[in-house]
């Protein structure tokens, strides 16, 4: 069995997202703003009637989970696995810096190369595989009656729904980031697959403020 549907969600915004700094698994709080677009994404996702919560332990997830917890009722379960990707020493350079210390490394980011991140980060590739294995056991976790919502990150939510689709990594770079508190809605498909229902969803378009560099 599987859910009926999985609710990606971003959390919201920070204070290093403001000031376009790296985070990966730096445990950075909300601001204002932040548990704002928390308030404010819950309050619609809520009318969704989910049914489970997962969410990532970093505090900026966790508390954008609580906001839809504290509406729903719902007991928020968490996993490390819904980390955003680990950048190691790299964690609260701005993207700018990045590019000044690290040339050869930012422009491989840029350019889709594979890159470890920081000294001993992960590669987008192995946050893409932690992520796309822990989305698959939320998913086995419903029945068809499910909506689960999982908070997370930015980064890993992209490329580890890209592979858990079975999206060829070539591709990855098609899929736009995803903005604070936005989401993605997926619906189960033939054969055991999945699909997009919607990508980004939650406002009009708004800049993408985090650790995945697309522009």
């Amino acid at each position: 069995m599987s859910a009926g549907r999985l609710i990606v969600w971003r959390h919201g915004r920070t204070e290093w997202n403001l000031q376009d700094k790296i985070q990966g698994q730096a445990d950075i709080p909300l601001d204002d703003v932040g548990v704002s677009q928390a308030q404010a994404a819950a309050a619609r996702l809520a009318s969704l009637a989910p049914t489970r919560l997962f969410a990532s332990d970093l505090q900026r997830a966790a508390a954008t989970a609580r906001e839809l917890a504290a509406l729903t009722g719902l007991k928020i379960e968490y996993d490390e696995a819904l980390r955003e990707i680990d950048v190691d020493d790299w964690a609260g350079m701005t993207m700018a810096e990045l590019a000044a210390i690290h040339p050869e490394a930012a422009a491989r980011i840029r350019s889709g190369e594979p890159q470890r991140r920081g000294t001993a980060g992960e590669t987008v590739e192995e946050v893409a595989l932690r992520f796309s294995e822990a989305l698959g056991r939320v998913a086995s976790q419903g029945t068809s009656e499910d909506t689960i919502v999982v908070a997370t990150h930015g980064l890993a939510a992209r490329v580890g729904i890209c592979l858990f689709l079975g999206i060829p990594q070539d591709h990855w770079p098609a899929f736009g980031g995803l903005s604070n508190c936005n989401w993605v809605s997926l619906l189960p498909s033939r054969n055991h697959r999945w699909r997009i229902e919607e990508w980004n969803a939650g406002s009009l378009p708004e800049p993408v403020m985090s650790d995945d560099p697309q522009r």
